[in-house]
């Protein structure tokens, strides 16, 4: 009975082989099905696994914390001489800038997992920053200077006026840009002010605040353009007193570049910079040329508040290549809700007119609230709000 038992179970066609190659067969058998086994688990370990496949892309979307990687052939890095400018991206000083891809590691804490490691590869020769590493500064884009990073063209003539500007539509209808300054004076403020305003209204910051490069990285996380602050003499001065490294008109050419560096050196990032005060700085030939050539050589813009008719700026910095842009309205010189609203709507009707209009404000918490709920009912109205890079007349570019 064994005899047939073993004859059925054998496969048609096939004859009696002898015992020892059975016993080969068996063993390739079951070799071949360990393999099999082996595959098979590996593959369901991997299918198993919390989103194994996750995009990079999307992974640094959230990405509040991020480390450039670094060269190992680029120079050091001196360190910064103040504590603000230490916490900076590390920066190399200008002529051993990468002007090549740059390989950024992300870390992220998005979700309640563990943080998850992703790259985002940055090309330095596109314009424009990438919105989810616009708080990395560009080390193509900086120098290291006496009192910490100062901006520069790259070496292949990008200016920080190109690569940090906000995208917009870049539609042919009435467009407002407002500036909200004073940021990093209040710390709750500031909060407040990154927090609260859409990532359209661009941000001002004042050189004498604390903890600058850290409201810089917020802010530009938070999608917002930014700009620089600088105070210039105004009339009635001492008396009437911008703050710490005012630019005079009785100062030297180099004390107030000096001075210029100084402020440029608090924080990265930004397209350019705006006067705080400045009336009668502004009015001075020869202590705005030196200031306006600075800026052109370092491929930033100048946004004069509009709050004289004697600024020679317009015309100096066409002559220097500076883009430039100019305030149309003070938004809050009355800090009233009512009147707030009276000044944004005589903004929006000046852009309505001209096609653009520049509104200037402060980071009080009533400006704040007052623009933000402005702009909801604007942007029905078909109003765009865009950064102030959108408005500036640009003499390189026609």
């Amino acid at each position: 009975m064994a005899d047939i038992g073993s004859d059925i179970e054998r496969p048609l066609g096939q004859a009696v082989r002898p015992p020892r190659a059975a016993r080969r067969i068996s063993a390739g058998v079951v070799a071949a099905t360990l393999v099999v086994v082996a595959v098979i688990g590996v593959s369901g370990a991997i299918a198993l696994r919390e989103r194994p496949f996750r995009k990079p892309e999307e992974v640094a979307v959230s990405t509040p914390k991020a480390i450039e990687a670094v060269d190992p052939a680029a120079p050091v890095t001196e360190p910064a001489p103040n504590a603000e400018a230490a916490s900076e991206a590390s920066i190399s000083k200008t002529g051993g800038s990468k002007t090549g891809p740059q390989i950024i590691h992300m870390q992220t804490e998005a979700g309640d997992g563990p943080p998850r490691a992703a790259i985002v590869i940055h090309d330095p020769s596109t314009i424009g920053q990438n919105l989810r590493v616009a708080h990395i500064p560009d080390r193509a884009l900086v120098e290291s200077g006496d009192t910490g990073p100062l901006p520069v063209r790259a070496a292949d003539g990008r200016r920080p006026f190109d690569v940090y500007a906000r995208p917009w539509s870049g539609a042919r209808g009435a467009r407002v840009a407002i500036i909200i300054g004073g940021l990093a004076v209040s710390q709750t403020g500031t909060q407040a002010a990154i927090a609260k305003l859409p990532a359209e209204v661009t941000l001002g910051f004042a050189p004498q605040g604390n903890s600058i490069g850290r409201w810089m990285q917020a802010a530009r996380q938070s999608g917002h353009e930014i700009v620089m602050q600088v105070p210039l003499e105004p009339f009635d001065y001492p008396n009437v007193n911008p703050g710490r490294n005012t630019l005079t008109v009785v100062a030297t050419p180099d004390e107030n570049l000096e001075n210029l560096r100084w402020a440029l050196s608090r924080t990265t990032n930004y397209t350019g910079v705006m006067n705080y005060m400045g009336a009668r700085f502004s009015a001075d030939a020869a202590a705005m040329g030196p200031l306006m050539a600075e800026l052109g050589r370092r491929g930033l813009a100048y946004v004069d508040d509009g709050s004289s008719a004697r600024s020679l700026a317009p015309e100096l910095a066409l002559k220097n290549g500076v883009p430039f842009a100019a305030g149309d309205i003070s938004i809050d010189a009355v800090r009233d809700r009512g009147a707030i609203l009276k000044k944004l709507d005589e903004l929006e009707a000046t852009a309505r007119a001209k096609g653009f209009a520049v509104g200037i404000g402060s980071a009080f918490d009533l400006t704040v609230d007052t623009v933000a709920s402005w702009m909801i009912e604007a942007k029905k109205r078909g109003i765009e709000v865009v950064p102030i890079s959108a408005v500036a007349v640009d003499p390189e570019k026609g």
